[in-house]
């Protein structure tokens, strides 16, 4: 059940630094009750001075319009998916490649290890990464059963329009894909003009694709990525102390978002089950290894493009040493 957080008046009125965030995430929902916490946090420990005026559920507009206004000064700070983030520093979306990560340990791994990398790549670019804030996995949806790759062939694919990384991925698949916007994939749905969809179990509910799809493919597609993006003109403008307290409280209320947001997604499949998806929970190891190795293509084909061949091979082989690691403890 989602509680939500009645906000106590603020503790003085002389806030002289107030952060104006923008996010996709609609009030009541998981993301922003830890939005709210971690914007009462700050109150407290600056005596009412520091705090966020939030913006949920779109009324800013898409990520692009976001940005565009974030550089203007008309807002300060906001919460992307990969989409947007890219936009700002497209080295980043080496996070949301194809069948790279296998559970969110291995998420967490590399974010972690990669965060000074990415830190800096977007203070390059006049933004601070205040913390990670993942959609979560994202899997494939669709009205045949896809239990190898050649049934991905049968599939009238919907594609978030724009996003090359999905294009990229659907290619490699031997998919074309059909270029739509988030707000018209339910009447493709309805109409049959598509018969696939990929986003996270929890967004399938909330958007009501779920109704219009009968099976979910239980390997994950990709990790989405997602993070909490400041100006780094208004983060300067704000006391050594603040900036402080700000980036503690950030680190702390995203691992929770986080957290909370992957047992959403959990209780997401669960529901999925209950109304009739039908989980094709494992695929032949031989069917497994082709589709991680098309993955392992797709990631081939953005470089330079995106990212650098060298930031692919790196995460690879962290990714690779991580899981021997964890092999040789079993």
């Amino acid at each position: 059940m989602m509680i939500i957080f009645l906000m106590p008046p603020p503790l003085s009125f002389a806030q002289k630094y107030k952060i104006k965030f923008a996010t996709l995430a609609p009030d009541g929902s998981t993301w922003m009750n830890v939005m709210h916490e971690f914007d009462q946090a700050i109150r407290e420990e600056t005596n009412g001075e520091m705090g966020f005026k939030i913006y949920p559920g779109g009324v800013s507009g898409d990520e692009k319009d976001v940005l565009r206004k974030i550089r203007l000064g008309q807002l300060h700070s906001a919460g992307f998916t990969g989409v947007g983030l890219g936009e700002v520093y497209p080295e980043v979306r080496i996070l949301d490649s194809p069948f790279l990560f296998r559970n969110y340990d291995e998420v967490d791994f590399i974010q972690q290890k990669f965060f000074e990398k990415f830190a800096r790549g977007f203070e390059e670019n006049s933004f601070i990464l205040l913390g990670w804030a993942d959609v979560g996995f994202v899997y494939v949806y669709t009205n045949t059963p896809v239990q190898k790759l050649e049934d991905m062939k049968n599939i009238k694919m919907w594609m978030w329009e724009g996003d090359p990384v999905a294009e990229a991925t659907f290619k490699l698949l031997g998919i074309n894909p059909i270029p739509l916007s988030v707000i018209d994939v339910m009447t493709a749905l309805q109409t049959g003009m598509v018969n696939g969809v990929y986003t996270s179990p929890l967004a399938i509910i909330a958007l009501q694709w779920f109704t219009k799809v009968k099976y979910m493919m239980g390997v994950p597609l990709a990790d989405a990525a997602g993070a909490v993006l400041i100006s780094d003109k208004m983060f300067n403008k704000l006391p050594e102390e603040y900036k402080k307290i700000l980036l503690l409280n950030a680190n702390k209320y995203f691992k929770k978002l986080m957290k909370l947001s992957r047992q959403d997604n959990e209780r997401s499949i669960e529901i999925l089950k209950q109304n009739g998806i039908q989980l094709i929970s494992s695929l032949p190891e031989d069917q497994l290894n082709l589709f991680y190795d098309k993955g392992k293509e797709a990631r081939r084909l953005m470089a330079n493009k995106l990212y650098s061949l060298e930031l692919v091979e790196q995460v690879e082989h962290a990714l690779n040493e991580y899981r021997k690691q964890n092999q040789q403890k079993k």
